[in-house]
């Protein structure tokens, strides 16, 4: 029934998105926990606490907030799939939690940007999907940070919750999206979350493990059906750079897509005035990138999203039988 459940949700998702009358009335689900998450970072993350004690208040934090989450979720489901066509309805929360058609509408935004606008467009477009200084960034620069967004965020933001969707129904695609949102507020290695944010940020590497190896593998396939693609170097590129990469997942979809389409990816970049040295994924790869490539990215990343919902559908429609 789960698979059935992330099939359905990301079918949903596909078509309609999260409407924006919704949002402005209502929020989204990662908001509500963006904020518990905020209050308990501003309550029990005191910077005169010792080191450890601020990593014990780290692991109480996340077990509460994740406690709660995962509770309320599993409550919710249990009421809806008492109700007629319940799973439908399950499936229409359910679509809260990938962001299929955001992310292409974000990334999508870069390249209209870029053509539209110039680089100072681009670098205002792009700036709202990464953390990198937009500032000295040229056109080429842009347009991989954009695509590297779309790599590492078609993972975390696409493959991972409807994966744990599937294993383990709501409550595992809400315990998945309470955990990426605490690493991304507080498991950065900044003086006051290294401590505090040390549990989320090591539980949101282990929980993205699966859907990384599984969005390189999409990549590699997709490939086969974008012209100029290359599945083979896509496959080397995720064996000889992902290890590379600072982060133990990113480096496996960044390193598909920049080996099935010819880029290099990654590299060095500035965040908050300060350079991060890093190893380019796909070496030898193009670097000079337009907004053309960043469209050839978002067509690899369109079709492996159907292979991913056709995926679901297939393994649904097995468990069924």
């Amino acid at each position: 029934m789960f698979f059935a459940l992330a099939f359905l949700s990301l079918l949903i998702e596909r078509l309609v998105g999260y409407p924006d009358w919704l949002f402005q009335r209502i929020g989204h689900p990662v908001t509500w926990i963006g904020s518990l998450i905020a209050l308990l970072d501003r309550k029990w993350n005191r910077e005169g606490d010792t080191f450890l004690r601020r990593i014990a208040m780290g692991v109480v934090a996340l077990v509460f907030f994740l406690g709660l989450t995962v509770l309320l979720a599993l409550m919710s489901q249990s009421i809806l799939l008492a109700l007629p066509f319940g799973l439908f309805f399950v499936a229409v929360l359910g679509a809260s939690l990938p962001a299929q058609k955001s992310l292409e509408d974000h990334v999508s935004a870069v390249a209209s940007a870029l053509e539209r606008d110039g680089i100072e467009g681009g670098r205002k477009a792009v700036s709202m999907i990464v953390g990198r200084d937009p500032e000295n960034l040229d056109e080429a620069a842009v347009c991989r940070a954009a695509i590297e967004s779309l790599a590492e965020n078609f993972s975390d933001g696409i493959v991972a919750p409807s994966l744990w969707l599937g294993f383990l129904g709501l409550a595992g695609g809400a315990g998945y999206k309470a955990i990426n949102t605490a690493d991304s507020m507080i498991g950065h290695r900044s003086a006051r979350h290294e401590a505090f944010g040390w549990a989320s940020a090591r539980l949101d590497d282990l929980v993205n493990l699966p859907a990384s190896r599984l969005t390189g593998l999409l990549f590699v396939f997709a490939a086969f059906f974008v012209k100029g693609a290359s599945p083979g170097e896509g496959l080397r590129a995720i064996f000889r750079d992902a290890h590379h990469h600072r982060s133990p997942n990113a480096g496996w979809p960044e390193a598909a897509m920049a080996g099935t389409l010819g880029f290099a990816l990654a590299g060095p970049r500035s965040y908050g005035g300060q350079m991060i040295e890093a190893r380019f994924m796909g070496e030898g790869g193009r670097r000079d990138l337009t907004a053309a490539d960043i469209r050839k990215a978002l067509k690899l990343a369109r079709i492996a999203d159907a292979m991913l919902i056709g995926l679901f559908g297939v393994i649904a429609a097995l468990i069924a039988l």
